[in-house]
């Protein structure tokens, strides 16, 4: 017969809290650890000279010419962050409806991999692909004559961008679209060039989100027209990541990506259930400026809460995290 808690043996019924007594205690036996290596911090390049430029909607975070980039990963690297993921910010007048800069020889993309693949080769270096940044009406696809995502064509163009930043010094290829088929379009054109060892960050399951805000105006790819829900998923569904995720682990994918993180924890936890893959999550911008405009007002201690939510999309079952909090969250790990 199950005893009642009131029949349960005192010495019992106080291990608990003799297991939280003290901090040495509370040390040797927590469950989950955050190190600065589980974590890969998103980082805004500039073209020009000597700039670094605030985000008002993102406060700690930059948009960095290449020089000053180069600086702000060498420091990252030194706090124990060992993978950086790169988004380019296309001026408004190079953008237009195919997306023709992100295939552009030379653009900054490429020449900001190589300088930093030349002055920091021990880093790794992911990067977004997508053509978001580079159209003027801010789909991540090519867009039809009746405005619909053009998908098969998208592919094409999605796999030259991943050729083009593996040949520059890419050491992970994360596709952040939600086209259908791309994973292995992108496998089959880097393998086919000899890039076998480039990774494959897959976006699994990438929801239409109204958390992407602060992102999306710091790249000035807001839509123009529409919305992304015809490819991005419904915030509703968690089966359908399940079939999202599996799709792309058979066609080769490395690690899949939970998108946004918080939101979505029971959708990281039932992936960690089905795969073996190493699980990424992307604490997204409006979830990491949420606490910042509630620390602003005194409301909370951001660096508290920013624990908090890593810790908790670790223990959800991320193996690594993309997250704004990266360096803040490094340099307390050290003081």
């Amino acid at each position: 017969m199950t005893q009642t808690l009131l029949e349960t043996p005192e010495y019992l019924v106080r291990r608990p809290r003799r297991n939280r007594k003290d901090s040495s205690i509370r040390s040797l036996i927590q469950e989950t650890r955050l190190h600065p290596s589980n974590l890969v911090a998103p980082l805004f390049i500039i073209e020009g000279q000597n700039e670094k430029q605030a985000l008002p909607s993102l406060p700690g975070v930059y948009r960095y010419s290449v020089d000053f980039l180069i600086q702000e990963v060498q420091e990252l690297y030194q706090l124990g962050i060992r993978a950086v993921d790169l988004f380019p910010i296309i001026p408004p007048e190079r953008k237009d409806p195919f997306g023709s800069e992100s295939l552009r020889p030379g653009n900054l993309l490429q020449t900001t991999l190589e300088a930093l693949k030349r002055e920091i080769p021990e880093m790794c270096l992911m990067v977004d692909i997508a053509l978001d940044p580079y159209t003027d009406h801010g789909h991540d696809g090519l867009v039809t004559e009746e405005g619909e995502i053009d998908n098969d064509t998208t592919l094409d163009v999605l796999a030259e961008m991943s050729l083009n930043a593996a040949d520059a010094g890419a050491d992970v290829i994360a596709p952040s679209d939600m086209m259908d088929g791309r994973v292995a379009h992108i496998r089959h054109k880097l393998d086919s060039y000899g890039h076998t060892n480039v990774n494959i960050l897959s976006y699994a399951a990438k929801y239409a989100s109204a958390l992407y805000g602060p992102f999306r105006d710091t790249l000035g790819s807001g839509l123009k027209k529409g919305d992304k829900k015809s490819y991005q998923m419904n915030p509703a569904n968690v089966r359908e990541a399940l079939i999202e995720c599996t799709l792309d682990e058979l066609e080769g994918a490395d690690f899949l990506m939970i998108k946004p993180a918080l939101s979505y924890l029971d959708v990281i936890a039932k992936v960690r259930e089905q795969t073996n893959l190493p699980i990424a999550a992307f604490h997204v911008s409006g979830e990491y400026a949420m606490v910042l405009a509630a620390a602003e007002k005194g409301w909370c201690d951001a660096d508290k809460v920013l624990w908090e939510h890593l810790t908790a999309i670790k223990r959800a079952g991320a193996d690594f995290i993309l997250t704004y909090a990266a360096k803040g969250f490094a340099k307390n790990l050290l003081n």
